[in-house]
């Protein structure tokens, strides 16, 4: 197998993880999936403001999302992968239950757009940061 072969297959192995991250572990809160797809010192960008790094810190950021947002769902409308990196363009949508970006709980339904890089290691993430529309969200819940 050519380099270039490697990198391509390396490459959809690692867009394929961040759809199961959405899906599987967002969507349905599979939390246990993390130990399969997030290595054992990745960091979520939002793990340490909940309290934990590591693998940690994606259970803490997915479980406060899941109870903020009760019927959370993440849809993947799009990747750019490269190599090590996948961009992942994103939609959520749910019932905030819980405090979102300041905003008390409303009880709205919202819907908003989020990009997130991801970073990856043998086939398992390593770094994860998010850039969410936060005023598109929270103009939905306070408006």
């Amino acid at each position: 197998m050519s380099t270039t072969e490697t990198s391509r297959e390396t490459t959809e192995v690692n867009r394929a993880v961040a759809r199961r991250f959405y899906e599987e572990v967002v969507s349905q809160g599979r939390l246990e999936v993390l130990d399969e797809i997030v290595a054992e010192d990745g960091t979520d960008a939002a793990g340490p403001a909940l309290g934990g790094g590591g693998r940690a810190g994606f259970v803490q950021h997915i479980t406060w999302l899941r109870q903020a947002v009760e019927g959370v769902t993440a849809t993947v409308t799009d990747t750019v992968a490269e190599n090590d990196r996948v961009v992942v363009y994103w939609t959520i949508e749910g019932v905030q239950r819980g405090e979102v970006f300041g905003a008390p709980p409303s009880g709205r339904r919202f819907v908003g757009q989020s990009i997130s890089t991801i970073r990856f290691r043998d086939g398992q993430i390593i770094e994860y940061e998010v850039l969410p529309d936060r005023l598109g969200i929270v103009r939905q819940l306070v408006g």
